[in-house]
């Protein structure tokens, strides 16, 4: 087997290649073997490549050249385009100096440029001029006659990470606040700067300049409600959390977490803690927290995460609390695992689910993001070739997926604050939660992404559970969906599609902030807004654009809404359920945050 991570400067990766491909003849391959010799190039292409599939990004730079080179009115069109941009620059110019001192300000509609040194020459030139060509490279990857779209936006997803590396806020000789820091502080920034790369390049973390945890830490100021780990199995850790109140619902709530994110981003600190809310305001609390799997974990399944996960969680809650359905809550893509294991409950008649709330999930795939842009059939084939090979996705690849996403916000703009103006930003509880990443076991992240992400299963009722297909439409519980406006991860317009997937009584509350940030806002947050709305069964279809158009908007955190929300589907206050079912095999095992969040 080809280790991929043994190629650098010394070994040739071709002579590797040539050599795996010599020996091809002296062997007599079965199927097995053939699919591993695949892995094996494809994993050590991808190690080259970054992940990207060099197939994928040929094809699309061909389709977008070839369309291009056939279309004549386009290439007139962008000439024109580029002179018309040209001329205006150079007018804006030489009217700003011929009137000199008496000239306005030139303001950058851009927030790369937003600082006051950029609306000075020379450098608002170079910011206009640096746009003008942007907007133009852009121009020319759309509209393409024939070209197909998938292609195009990946031919636009690339342009943009070049251009945004070609940026002059990304060099300190063209950067003025650089320049006028530097002068400021007399080079100390740099000296700083420097120390500061030195230390992440020794820590390995250049390729993520954002902070790391800190001072924060699990168990210590970091998930600190007190409860217990009441179950364990080898995917998962179940939490049931002391309750703050004498009597509580009689209803009670399980977290499904994302496997993608450890739980306790639902309980960072105290005074934003979403479990130690919900408790303060009479619930009782059930948490999965999911464990981070290693290269043995390699063939755990999507089926294993909802059999060993969801519903293991869900017959250990309505053994502790029996008689009683449950409400539960999903995010991310724990959300998209509650939808599954709730539409398997609905096949089989079992009506133990009393609610569902959704945070920032999708069940339908066909707007999923701009993520979209990064996965094909031949995209597909590397990343599960470079899963092969370890058994699982890194947290890293993961997250540098994610950032490239919004390279000026996740890449570049840390990189200008912490190596050239020396700033180093001291971690919020959020920020050290987001350092603290997870790996995707090879089974399951491999099917969630082809049968989800590229063929959409779910939506169309062709997605199986154990052999047998579900269906969304099943599912009669009410549902609470929550999106956020910001949200490049899950778009809320695809979170909203769950409206015409089903039945059931739906809840839309759609919130300022981002896929994390808008979602874990505190009780109390003064400057998020948001807006909310019930279709009831039988009520036309509305699309996301005329809803956000029509519902009125109402001030603060939504998290209050929602508790109001899960209080109409709660039927009486009760005392608070013993801690486990020791006699039924539910003994207290530990204390929270439990083992498998530390690893």
């Amino acid at each position: 087997m080809v280790d991929s991570s043994q190629f650098s400067n010394d070994q040739d990766f071709a002579e590797k290649i040539q050599e795996i491909l010599n020996h091809l003849p002296d062997i007599d391959l079965d199927e097995d073997s053939s699919r591993t010799i695949d892995h094996e190039v494809r994993s050590a292409l991808a190690q080259l490549t970054g992940g990207l599939s060099p197939v994928q990004l040929t094809t699309a730079y061909i389709d977008w050249l070839a369309h291009l080179a056939m279309s004549p009115g386009k290439r007139d069109s962008l000439r024109k385009s580029l002179q018309l941009k040209l001329m205006e620059l150079s007018a804006l110019a030489t009217t700003h100096i011929a009137l000199k001192d008496e000239a306005p300000a030139l303001a950058l509609n851009d927030k790369a440029f937003a600082g006051e040194h950029w609306q000075k020459p020379p450098f608002n030139y170079m910011a206009r001029g640096y746009l003008a060509v942007r907007e133009w490279v852009n121009e020319a990857s759309q509209n393409v006659p024939g070209t197909d779209k998938r292609q195009a936006d990946l031919v636009t997803f690339i342009n943009t990470q070049i251009m945004e590396a070609l940026s002059p806020a990304n060099f300190a000789i063209t950067n003025p606040a650089v320049i006028a820091t530097t002068r400021e502080e007399k080079g100390q920034n740099l000296l700083r700067g420097l120390q500061l790369f030195r230390r992440d390049l020794e820590r390995g973390t250049l390729k993520n300049p954002l902070p790391d945890m800190g001072d924060f830490k699990p168990g210590v100021n970091l998930a600190i409600t007190p409860g217990k780990v009441i179950y364990q199995n080898d995917l998962i850790e179940l939490i049931q959390y002391t309750p703050k109140t004498p009597l509580v619902s009689r209803e009670p709530v399980l977290f499904v977490p994302a496997w993608v994110m450890k739980y306790y981003i639902m309980d960072l600190s105290p005074h934003n803690s979403m479990v130690s809310y919900l408790l303060e305001q009479g619930k009782t609390v059930f948490m999965i927290s999911w464990k981070n799997p290693r290269e043995e974990d390699r063939e755990i399944t999507l089926d294993d995460y909802i059999d060993q996960g969801f519903m293991a969680a869900i017959q250990a809650v309505k053994t502790i609390v029996p008689n009683t359905p449950i409400n539960t809550v999903g995010y991310c893509i724990g959300g998209t695992l509650l939808a599954m294991g709730a539409a398997t409950l609905a096949r089989e008649d079992d009506d133990i689910i009393n609610s569902i709330t959704m945070f920032a999930a999708q069940v339908d795939f066909t707007e999923s993001g701009e993520i979209q842009q990064l996965l094909n059939a031949s995209q597909l084939s590397f990343l599960e070739s470079s899963m092969w090979s370890d058994g699982y996705l890194p947290s890293q690849t993961m997250g540098a997926s994610f950032r490239s996403l919004r390279p000026r916000d996740q890449v570049w703009n840390p990189y200008i604050d912490r190596y050239y103006l020396g700033n180093e930003t001291p971690p919020s509880d959020l920020m050290a939660w987001n350092a603290d990443g997870t790996r995707m076991p090879y089974q399951m992240h491999s099917r969630y992404l082809r049968e989800l992400y590229m063929e959409n299963r779910l939506a169309e009722c062709k997605f199986e559970v154990n052999g047998k297909p579900i269906s969304l439409l099943d599912i009669r519980a009410p549902i609470f969906l929550v999106g956020t406006t910001s949200d490049h991860i899950a778009p809320w317009t695809s979170v909203f599609k769950m409206n015409r997937l089903t039945h059931a009584e739906t809840t839309f509350l759609l919130t300022s902030g981002g896929h994390n940030a808008g979602i874990i806002c505190g009780p109390v947050h003064p400057r998020r807004h948001y807006q909310v709305a019930t279709r009831h069964p039988g009520d036309k279809y509305m699309d996301p654009k005329t809803w956000a158009q029509t519902q009125p908007l109402q001030q603060g955190s939504w998290w209050p809404a929602w508790v109001a929300w899960l209080n109409e589907r709660c039927t009486t206050q009760v005392k608070p359920p013993r801690t486990g079912a020791a006699s039924k095999g539910y003994k207290v095992l530990r204390d929270a945050p439990g083992e498998y969040i530390l690893g």
